[in-house]
């Protein structure tokens, strides 16, 4: 049996996402993945970087023109992304962008021209689409198990420090970060929102800046409308104890209720007549990343730079490509703009 071909990586950035990236590429080595290169802004830290990293560390403009990298991944803060993934096609490097993609509809819109005119593929790490339990609620939905949607619910009562926010000067700006709670943290829960019920028509929100000396939101709350007309609602902040999120969807037929990853209640009035198999039941037994950001698994960037693998192989699209990252950011920008918060 032939190796598979290989598909090389560069890390644009060094934080703590980054080493997800790392760690996901590693995993794949099997299917091709290899890490040929990391890029920095500081020249002094190249070594260190390099050496944690185990590959070359460059600047970030060699990287993105770098002859040994096909795909380079966008670690950065949200806001650089857009430049830097629009330089990295032009040199005709395929983009795997962590999320938000951007900070704006407009910006995201950006970089899907540039890497459509490139030819090259465009994916939003968005991975919580890649677990099991997940894609189980959407084949639920689509097989309509649930019958028809009328409510979704959102609850995150998060933690996040000063301290957090004072680690770096772009955290927690509208520049740096494009907006917070629910740009950083809420955005996984809104995509999957929308990849649940569809593309809200109509918002209403409040947001405010409560107990943390940042720009950008620490606290909000939202009504999402949808073309069917079901209501969902999203309530977040990072100023809590730091419990685990919720996900709930109700339907004429059924009901999912998620805790951090586990569902707990998986209920249908027809469970013989279901469609799909419901999973384990359980709770979550601690925040997760409710009260640390390092408390997720790496488990969902393994299987999306699994997937970049064979879609960069098998020139078709990433499962996650640039039109389906940009719909948590439309539906996030609209929240900004009811709440009052961005024109």
């Amino acid at each position: 049996m032939n190796a598979p071909r290989t598909v090389s990586f560069g890390i644009l950035g060094a934080g703590m996402i980054a080493e997800y990236h790392r760690q996901a590429i590693e995993a794949n080595a099997a299917f091709g993945a290899r890490l040929a290169a990391v890029g920095h802004h500081d020249p002094a830290r190249f070594a260190a970087v390099g050496a944690a990293f185990g590959a070359p560390c460059v600047s970030g403009d060699d990287l993105l023109a770098h002859p040994d990298v096909d795909v380079v991944c966008i670690c950065t803060p949200s806001g650089q992304h857009k430049a830097q993934a629009i330089v990295a096609a032009r040199h005709g490097k395929h983009v795997l962008v962590e999320k938000p993609m951007a900070t704006r509809v407009a910006d995201a819109r950006a970089m899907i021209a540039a890497c459509e005119g490139a030819g090259v593929h465009l994916g939003v790490v968005l991975q919580r689409r890649t677990d099991d339990l997940f894609r189980r609620m959407r084949a639920a939905v689509a097989a309509g198990d649930l019958g028809d949607l009328t409510l979704g619910l959102v609850t995150m009562p998060y933690h996040r420090p000063a301290s957090y926010y004072d680690q770096a000067d772009w955290r927690g700006t509208w520049a740096g970060d494009g907006g917070g709670v629910l740009m950083n943290q809420g955005i996984h829960l809104v995509d999957l929102l929308v990849w649940f019920m569809g593309d809200p028509i109509r918002t209403h929100a409040f947001a405010a800046t409560l107990h943390r000396a940042i720009e950008v939101e620490d606290t909000l709350a939202a009504t999402l409308e949808f073309g069917n007309g079901a209501l969902a609602t999203i309530a977040a902040t990072t100023t809590a104890l730091g419990s685990p999120h919720r996900l709930e969807l109700y339907g004429t037929r059924g009901t999912i209720q998620v805790e951090g990853e586990q569902a707990h209640v998986w209920q249908l009035r027809d469970a013989d007549a279901a469609r799909v198999e419901p999973p384990p039941l359980g709770r979550a037994t601690d925040a997760g990343a409710a009260g640390d950001p390092r408390g997720i698994s790496p488990v969902g960037h393994i299987q999306i730079v699994r997937d970049f693998v064979a879609a960069v192989r098998d020139r078709r699209p990433p499962s996650i490509d640039g039109g389906e990252g940009l719909r948590s950011l439309a539906a996030i920008e609209a929240i900004y703009r009811a709440a009052g918060r961005i024109a």
